[in-house]
């Protein structure tokens, strides 16, 4: 290295280690200025003013992304606790589902005669409609069989099918399987209820045994009750099936009626399944007994 080049260095080096000191000093310095101080801080103010803004704008950007990062945990810890809280929210309710299910079991059962099973169902299948085509239930063959029927407080649901090891399958009143013998209450008229099986809905027809009279008049209307009429001894009387969704004319004089089951389903949580059905009523249960005599005899 030449003694020039060696000096410029020197030189710069204590330019550079002055230049501060000098604006320290003019920058500290009270009263009146000199030449020199006013030069030094003309030419300093805008750097000054510069590194300021390049220092506070790097700052503020990092204060910036340090809080972002806070945020984001804060978020983070926010939507778990969110979906945790949905969770429990979900279970709350389906335990409530539950209960107020097994509530309405428990009080057909006071007000039913026959003697009831409770049943959880285990299982569904569905159409690609999400209609419910088949339910299980865990009850099996030691304690059900075939045909038995299956109620809930709503009403009829259908009856046992296929029964193997602990657990059965249940018909449903809508499917094309089932075939319930029926009574419309209003209109005084029975006849058998068959499942349409259906993929979008859970409709059923219903075959009158009665013709409509002779002036045409309809007696079935839409929205009345259909129970369980007894005959066969498939099914009690008085369970409630569904009510009549829609009466057309059909072809010589009869009605094409549709049902609309009253159970729904696609909720169904617990069933009772009827294993055996209530004793019949007793005819001479109105009338007057007289007592009879000990021993055959009569006093006097």
């Amino acid at each position: 290295m030449t003694f020039r080049r060696r000096a410029i260095d020197w030189s710069l080096a204590g330019l550079l280690l002055l230049l501060p000191a000098l604006i320290l000093r003019s920058s500290l310095k009270t009263g009146e200025l000199s030449a020199l101080d006013q030069a030094v801080l003309r030419v300093s103010s805008p750097l000054e003013s510069a590194v300021t803004w390049v220092v506070e704008g790097v700052g503020g950007m990092w204060s910036r992304y340090v809080a972002l990062v806070g945020v984001e945990d804060e978020n983070r810890e926010l939507r778990d606790e969110n979906d945790k809280l949905r969770r429990d929210l979900a279970q709350m309710s389906r335990r409530a589902y539950d209960a107020e299910a097994l509530e309405q079991l428990v009080d057909l059962k006071k007000r039913t005669e026959a003697d009831l099973l409770g049943a959880r169902v285990i299982s569904a299948s569905t159409t690609p409609f999400f209609r419910v085509v088949r339910i299980r239930i865990d009850r099996g063959k030691h304690e059900v069989t075939h045909d038995m029927p299956v109620v809930t407080s709503e009403g009829l649901v259908g009856h046992i099918g296929n029964v193997y090891g602990d657990h059965a399958d249940v018909v449903l009143v809508a499917d094309p399987d089932s075939h319930v013998a029926i009574t419309i209450p209003n209109a005084g008229l029975s006849g058998m209820l068959n499942g349409l099986g259906r993929d979008d809905s859970y409709a059923c027809t219903l075959s009158l045994l009665e013709q409509t009279d002779a002036a045409g008049k309809q007696p079935v209307h839409e929205g009345d009750k259909v129970v369980t009429s007894g005959a066969g001894d498939a099914y009690p009387a008085g369970i409630v099936v569904g009510t009549v969704s829609a009466v057309r004319k059909g072809h010589a004089f009869r009605q094409e009626i549709e049902v609309e089951p009253a159970v729904r389903f696609s909720s169904l949580r617990a069933v009772m399944v009827i294993v055996a059905a209530p004793p019949p009523p007793d005819p001479d249960a109105d009338k007057k007994h007289k007592s009879e005599p000990a021993f055959g005899t009569r006093p006097l």
